[in-house]
C-alpha cells in the first residue's frame, strides 16, 4: 500500500521498543504505514526497568494475549502483608495476573514488530530531532510525520522537543532467582513497610523461570536513598519460603513515574506515551496495560489521520491519557500519612480490604482467606 506521506522517509518514528512503543508501532503498521522504531539496546530483553507483571485486561484485550504460553504464568491471588508480616489473602472472581519471563517476552515482542513490517533498529539511540515542515527530522533516521517518545521516565524525546517531563518518580530494584519455586506460587506477595518501602511496597512473585523479588520507594533527587533489598529479603524470606541458598541470577533497577509530566505530552507532530507521559498507576506503579492502551490509541489515531479518516493523533493522545484522579488522592495519603501501626492493626478490617481491592482488583475483590 502506498504511503500518503510521501514527502517523508517515515510516517512514524517511535523511540523505545518496550510495551508502549511496540503497541504504537503495531497499531500504525496495521494501516500500512512506514514505521521505524529506534531502540538504544542491542538486546530488547536486557537492562529492564519493568516487573513484567500483566493484568488480566492486557492479556484478554491486547496483542499481548498472543504471547507464547511458556512466557506466562497465571497468578490468581494477592497475599497482602502488614509490616508485622501478618497477612490476608485476596482474590476476585475470574480475575488474575500474569507474571512473565520478561526478557524473552520483550524479545518476542520485537520479533512481532519485524514480522508486521516495522523497521526495528536495535542499538540505535535517539539523539536529536528538529522541526521540519509539518513533521520532524530525526538524526540518524530521516524525516517523519510523527515522532513518538516511548522512551521512559527520563524521556530524551521530551527533553529535545520541549514537552513535559516526569519529575515525580519511584526508584525500584528487582532481583530474579532462577529455578526457585515458592510454596505459595499462585499468589502475588505484597509487603507494606515504611521501613523498607516508604510510599510504596515490596513484592515477591513466581514467574515462569523462577522468583522475582522487588522493592520500590519514593525517589528524591536531593536525597537519593537506595532500596535496602538485602534487608528486605532477610525480612521476608522465611514467610514466602525463599530458600536461604537461593542467589540472584539477575538484577534490574530504574526510575518509575508516579506522576504526570510537568507540561504537555503533545506538540505538532510529536507525542509522548507510556512512562514518558506518566501513564502509570500512581498507586501500584503498574503501567503495562495503561501504556499499551495509550500507545495503541496513538498509533491507531496516526493511521486513521494519515489515511484521511480521523482526528489528529495529538488530540487523541491527550484525550486517551488517563488521569488516575482517585488513585492520586490515595497516593497522596500514602506519601503523607503512611504509618506501620494502622496497617498492623487494621489489615483484617473491611475498610483495609476495600482499599486493597481498589488497588489490585479495581474493587472487584473479595477476601478468601487469612
Amino acid at each position: 500500500m502506498e504511503s500518503v506521506a510521501s514527502p517523508y522517509d517515515w510516517d512514524l518514528v517511535v523511540v523505545g521498543a518496550s510495551f508502549a512503543g511496540a503497541a504504537c508501532a503495531l497499531a500504525a503498521a496495521q494501516y500500512g504505514l512506514r514505521v521505524c522504531v529506534l531502540e538504544r539496546k542491542t538486546d530488547p530483553g536486557a537492562r529492564l526497568h519493568t516487573t513484567g507483571i500483566i493484568v488480566k485486561e492486557a492479556i484478554e484485550q491486547t496483542w499481548l494475549g498472543r504471547a507464547p504460553a511458556a512466557l506466562l504464568q497465571r497468578v490468581e491471588r494477592v497475599r497482602l502483608y502488614a509490616p508485622n508480616l501478618r497477612s490476608v489473602l485476596l482474590a476476585a472472581p475470574g480475575y488474575y495476573f500474569m507474571t512473565t519471563d520478561t526478557p524473552n517476552l520483550l524479545r518476542w515482542l520485537s520479533a512481532e514488530l519485524r514480522g508486521n513490517g516495522v523497521d526495528l533498529r536495535l542499538g540505535q539511540a535517539f539523539t536529536q530531532a528538529q522541526r521540519d515542515g509539518d513533521g520532524w527530522r530525526v538524526e540518524g533516521a530521516g524525516r517523519t510525520r510523527y515522532l513518538i517518545g516511548a522512551d521512559g521516565a527520563t524521556s530524551r524525546v521530551a527533553q529535545r522537543t520541549g514537552l513535559g517531563r516526569v519529575r515525580d518518580t519511584l526508584y525500584g530494584v528487582e532481583q530474579e532467582f532462577a529455578g526457585v519455586q515458592l510454596a505459595e506460587a499462585g499468589a502475588l506477595h505484597c509487603f507494606a513497610s515504611k521501613r523498607f518501602a516508604p510510599g510504596y511496597i515490596g513484592w515477591v512473585a513466581q514467574n515462569p523461570t523462577g522468583v522475582q523479588v522487588g522493592l520500590a520507594l519514593r525517589h528524591d533527587p536531593a536525597n537519593a536513598r537506595q532500596p535496602d533489598l538485602d534487608g528486605f529479603l532477610q525480612h521476608v524470606r522465611s514467610v514466602v519460603g525463599l530458600p536461604t541458598s537461593a542467589r540472584p541470577s539477575a538484577t534490574r533497577a530504574g526510575l518509575v513515574p508516579c506522576g504526570l509530566p510537568d507540561g504537555p505530552i503533545t506538540a505538532p507532530g510529536v507525542i509522548l506515551t507510556g512512562d514518558a507521559a506518566g501513564i502509570v498507576s500512581p498507586l501500584s506503579a503498574g503501567g503495562i496495560h495503561c501504556s499499551w492502551r495509550h500507545g495503541w490509541a496513538v498509533g491507531d489515531a496516526a493511521g486513521l489521520h494519515l489515511r484521511g479518516k480521523g482526528a489528529a493523533a495529538e488530540a487523541v493522545a491527550r484525550q486517551a491519557a488517563p488521569t488516575f484522579r482517585r488513585k492520586r488522592l490515595m497516593r497522596c495519603a500514602m506519601d503523607h500519612l503512611q504509618m506501620d501501626w494502622p496497617l498492623n492493626l487494621l489489615l483484617q478490617s473491611a475498610a483495609m480490604r476495600r482499599t486493597a481491592e481498589q488497588v489490585y482488583f479495581h474493587r472487584r475483590g473479595m477476601r478468601v482467606g487469612g
